[in-house]
Formats: structure tokens, C-alpha cells, sequence
């Protein structure tokens, strides 16, 4: 570790203000990628704005046909909430697959799709379902917000207050997961919306990707044999000791299909 400055404000304005004051701040949340980040130096603000104490960023409320869930509601908070389970079980199944308990019980839903990791599950669910990402400064829709590996639509200050999920006719979350992080070589979130089908992809490419040609497909002929021919293209999928580009485009044809089927 190095010195650095630790501030843990108790409201989201005296966060932002923290937050400004330094060209080099970072936010914390749940601190399962920043504070590895931190012990292997590759991450080194000066200062460090712990948000585990602003209690109105965590929560879980059904607002209508929306499940609004605060930026800083763990993973077993998600996973374990009737609402949740009631309203959208797709993502209860998913908030319970990510990681081990120990992470579920660290691990906040905002940190994670702040953090934009290309193999986290939550940007799928996010994609797939067509959330909303409230900060406090506007609402950002899902398919503006993930842009690049670890990158997003959210300006230096601002912060995820909550995440806004409509409620789908119905949806499922498949994923393949490397054993010993639990991450997703590929993640496939697939929802059938008043909008018509969404099907979302995590742990294959940069980051979170929609596939038009399986939306497409299913929306005439929701099955999984609409899709048994429709792949991603590998050029643009993730490359590494895990896995190739082209078992990743398997994966995800594999994954989609198997998704489809639990939805159904």
C-alpha cells in the first residue's frame, strides 16, 4: 500500500464535493476491484471517498413495473430479496452467481457496473433488461452507458444513485463461468420486454454487447432453434488464456440458446 487520503462522507453531495477536490480521487464502493487494484499499484489515487456510508444509495424498492435497486444493495441483498425473486428472477439468479459468498456480501450492484469489468454478470442484466442508470446528475439508458473495457458514460463526479430494471414478461440469465473467479467467459442475459426481445452479452468482448441478428431472430420465434445458427462474429471477442476468440462466439450461440430455453 502507499499513504493517501480516506474520507467516507455520509451524503451524496458531500461525496461529489470530496470527489472534486482532487484531480486524482476515486470512489469506493464495495471495493472488490479497487482495493486489489490498489495492493498491486495499478490504481493510486490520492484520495480515496468511501461511499459505504451514504445509507440512501442502498435499498431495494418495486416502484410500479420497476425494480429499483440503490447503487451500493450487495449482491446477496439482490440475490436474497422476495422482490427481486417476485418481480425479476432472472436477476436474483444472477446477483446469486456472481463470485463466492464473501463477495456477495461485499460486492455492491453500482460499483459493478460503474467499474464496466467485461467479464462482470450485473452489465448483462443491465443491457438485457433495459435499465435505467440514475446518477445524480441525470438517467442514462442502457445502451448508452457501456462504452470500452472499463469505460462508461459517467462524467468525473458523477456518481450511480440507482439502477432502474423494468419488469420483463420474462427473462433468464446463462452463464459460463471461469472456476476459480467465478467471472463469466461468457454471460448471455436474454428478456422478453413490452419492447420486444433484448438478448445481452457479458465476459466475450470489451465490454457488455447487445446481438441484433438473435434479438431479431427471436422476436418472431422465441426458441432456441431461431438462434442455433445465428453466431457473433469472433474478430471482435475477447482473446486470452481462458479462452479464444472463436470458443468465445461458440460460447455465446451455446449460452443464448440455453438462456432462451430457461426463460421459456
Amino acid at each position: 500500500m502507499y499513504a493517501f487520503g480516506y474520507h467516507r462522507p455520509t451524503t451524496i453531495d458531500e461525496a461529489v464535493t470530496l470527489l472534486g477536490q482532487s484531480e486524482d480521487a476515486s470512489a469506493i464502493a464495495g471495493g472488490q476491484t479497487l482495493l486489489q487494484s490498489l495492493k498491486q499499484r495499478l490504481a493510486q489515487p490520492g484520495e480515496l471517498v468511501d461511499l459505504g456510508a451514504i445509507k440512501e444509495l442502498s435499498g431495494i424498492a418495486v416502484d410500479g413495473r420497476t425494480v429499483v435497486i440503490g447503487a451500493l444493495t450487495k449482491h446477496n441483498e439482490v440475490a436474497l430479496s422476495s422482490e427481486v425473486r417476485k418481480a425479476v428472477p432472472a436477476l436474483a439468479d444472477l446477483a446469486g452467481a456472481i463470485g463466492d459468498h464473501q463477495v456477495r456480501n461485499v460486492g455492491t450492484i453500482g460499483g459493478s457496473v460503474a467499474n464496466s469489468d467485461p467479464a462482470a454478470d450485473y452489465p448483462a442484466a443491465v443491457l438485457g433488461l433495459g435499465a435505467t442508470v440514475e446518477t445524480n446528475q441525470r438517467r442514462i439508458a442502457a445502451d448508452d452507458f457501456f462504452i470500452d473495457l472499463f469505460e462508461t458514460a459517467l462524467e468525473p463526479g458523477e456518481l450511480i444513485k440507482a439502477i432502474h430494471f423494468p419488469v420483463p414478461k420474462r427473462a433468464a440469465y446463462v452463464k459460463f463461468a471461469q472456476p476459480a473467479s467465478r467471472y463469466a467467459l461468457a454471460g448471455v442475459m436474454v428478456a422478453e420486454t413490452g419492447d420486444g426481445v433484448r438478448l445481452a452479452v457479458t465476459g466475450a468482448g470489451a465490454c457488455a454487447f447487445r446481438v441484433p441478428a438473435m434479438e431479431q431472430a427471436l422476436a418472431g420465434d422465441f426458441s432456441a432453434d431461431a438462434i442455433k445458427g445465428v453466431q457473433v462474429d469472433a474478430d471482435e471477442l475477447n482473446d486470452d488464456i481462458h479462452g479464444t476468440p472463436a470458443y468465445r462466439a461458440h460460447l455465446v450461440n451455446v449460452l443464448a440458446r440455453r438462456a432462451v430455453e430457461a426463460a421459456r
